[in-house]
């Protein structure tokens, strides 16, 4: 008995125990958390992404290039909407009936459950109409984003732009999520790690009639948004600016380059566009327009055609030929101008000539047999031709120069392989490939590795990776950048080489109009043949000779000869940035190129 009496004493126990721990629990919830309490009175806790602002764009003299302004999303969650007005929506919304039945059905089938973004980008002055009036729409509720904002009309192919991420972009990073946006090309696109912040999360209560409440619980467990940081990029946007103000009504691109750093001052390709025209809720027609333009505006010429360059690589045969020790300051060779064979030489000069003369007067004779020379010096055309050819790629021309800008292309500089399925191995030579002296046949170059080449030139035998950011906020730029690349030619044979390249500026007559006062220029002139019509203007120059700041490429399409539009237009720019301003005696080149008009590829010579 007394055993039993134990027995029942101890399962009473149990019970009063659990019973108790029951009833504690119970009084923590309904009485010392306030959780539930609220929840009997709000029936909602939503939970907001915080969208951080994307990092601001500088230029190198601190002006705001690229900034945000304020947009909205409107989002819903079916299995929450009840009938509201459709026809007043809409009509606040500027879409149709039909348009807003197609995104509700497309959110239902996304989840009835989960918020679906149905219309994206509204501008503040909706929202503020839209948010006072939400409470009649169920179901629906607003989020706050931003949108870039460009200062200036210019650096599209620079800056870039930001669009909504696709499926490969959610594939391939856990950051974003249906209806982010993310960097899709120029800086925005490069740098979007550095730009995009990190996003934040606050949890709202809201009320029957879908109105926020408040925070939940004081916003302790909200999560702040993280801005991005901000860049500073290497462009001079008066440059920019003047760039390309000079290229319009023209097919072409401008590359410049600080040659002590390897910044990029300016870089332009035309026709080209407006950035904002990529920005809010006109962004789809605007980039369907853009890409159906038959002068296609969204290609960028500065990174991505490919053209000969023409008589500019005369200088880089006639290095590379000097580090070969083939030919010398006593070296001559003669011309026949026009009746040389066997590449005629069409321009008018004495002979024989040196190699500074032959710079100055770009003699396709002397440049014949400087590039015969390199061949001869080894037993097969092959083995010249691969010496050749390692000291091309050592400018960087045929690789990709590795810009901090998407979608470079590295050019075209066949191995000798290519020859070889050509012509047959053994059974080519100098003379087969002899268009290379001059820079023609298959070699094909980028604007800027043209402008990189002639930053090379300029430091008398080395370059730093072109880059367009200089500084990132609370980073650095990669190493790479501040790395010098050596290009393989000894220092001495620069100094002949840049005197013929400024007696070509400064004592040739097809250069009259690139002369500066004041400003020891160094150039070369190229005409690039086109089979589609008139020849290609191409110009490349440092200046000043001596402690240079600023190398350029200029390739104006169908502009006939490198000294008729790429060479004055490459002067005005180093005028415009060493000086400030162009001097009186020549504003009346400025005018000419201003005015020129060569979108018609068949130009009058």
């Amino acid at each position: 008995m007394n055993t039993f009496s134990k027995r029942s004493y101890v399962i009473i126990g149990i019970f009063v125990l659990v019973g108790l721990v029951f009833t504690a629990g119970l009084f923590r919830l309904q009485v010392l958390d306030p959780t539930y309490k609220v929840f009997a009175t709000n029936n909602v806790l939503r939970d907001v992404v915080q969208y951080p602002a994307r990092g601001l764009i500088f230029d190198r003299n601190g002006n705001l290039l690229v900034h945000n302004k304020p947009a909205y999303d409107l989002l819903v969650t079916p299995r929450e909407v009840e009938a509201f007005d459709t026809l007043y929506l809409c009509n606040l919304l500027e879409i149709s009936k039909t348009d807003l039945e197609e995104r509700l059905q497309t959110a239902r089938e996304y989840s009835a459950f989960r918020p679906s973004i149905i219309v994206k980008q509204i501008p503040p002055e909706t929202y503020a109409v839209l948010q006072e009036r939400l409470y009649r729409f169920k179901g629906f509720h607003t989020q706050s984003r931003t949108l870039r904002e460009y200062s200036y009309p210019v650096a599209a192919h620079v800056l870039g732009y930001v669009g909504e991420v696709n499926p490969s972009d959610l594939e391939r990073d856990g950051y974003y999520r249906q209806g982010d946006y993310i960097g899709v090309s120029g800086i925005e696109k490069t740098y979007e790690e550095w730009l995009r912040g990190e996003k934040g999360i606050k949890k709202f209560l809201v009320d029957v009639h879908n109105r926020i409440q408040g925070s939940f619980l004081g916003g302790i467990e909200d999560v702040s948004a993280q801005i991005g940081h901000n860049l500073i990029s290497s462009i001079d946007i008066g440059l920019q600016l003047y760039a390309e103000e000079l290229l319009q009504n023209k097919r072409g691109s401008v590359v410049a380059i600080e040659p002590s750093t390897g910044e990029i001052l300016a870089l332009a390709s035309a026709p080209s566009y407006d950035p904002g025209m990529l920005v809010g809720r006109v962004r789809g027609a605007n980039y369907a327009r853009l890409l159906a333009d038959t002068l296609n505006p969204l290609f960028n010429r500065a990174l991505m055609a490919e053209y000969p360059p023409g008589s500019t690589f005369k200088v880089l045969n006639v290095l590379a030929a000097m580090e070969e020790q083939t030919i010398n300051l006593n070296t001559r060779f003669s011309c026949a101008g026009r009746a040389t064979m066997p590449i005629r030489c069409t321009h008018d000069h004495h002979s024989p000539l040196g190699l500074i003369d032959a710079i100055k007067e770009s003699c396709n004779s002397f440049l014949w047999n400087t590039f015969r020379s390199i061949f001869t010096k080894y037993p097969t055309s092959a083995e010249g031709y691969n010496v050749w050819r390692e000291h091309v790629l050592r400018f960087g021309i045929g690789e990709r120069l590795g810009i901090d800008l998407p979608n470079e292309l590295r050019g075209s500089l066949p191995e000798a392989s290519y020859y070889h399925r050509i012509y047959g191995t053994g059974r080519w030579n100098a003379l087969t490939v002899r268009s290379l002296a001059i820079g023609q046949g298959e070699l094909g170059i980028t604007p800027l590795q043209l402008a990189n080449y002639c930053a090379a030139i300029a430091n008398r035998g080395y370059y730093y990776t072109p880059h367009v950011v200089k500084e990132i906020e609370d980073g650095e730029i990669p190493n790479r950048m501040k790395t010098r690349n050596f290009v393989g030619i000894s220092e001495e044979h620069f100094e002949p080489v840049i005197e013929g390249m400024q007696r070509a500026v400064e004592q040739t007559n097809t250069a009259y109009l690139s002369r500066i006062p004041g400003i020891a220029m160094c150039g070369k002139t190229g005409t690039v043949e086109n089979p589609h019509g008139s020849d290609h203007s191409v110009f490349m120059a440092f200046a000043p000779r001596e402690n240079p700041q600023i190398a350029i490429s200029v390739y104006i399409e169908s502009g006939v000869w490198g000294a008729r539009y790429a060479a004055p237009i490459a002067s005005l720019l180093v005028e415009k940035y060493l000086n400030d301003s162009i001097s009186t005696e020549r504003k009346w080149i400025e005018t000419r190129m201003l005015d020129a008009n060569l979108l018609n590829p068949i130009q009058p010579k």
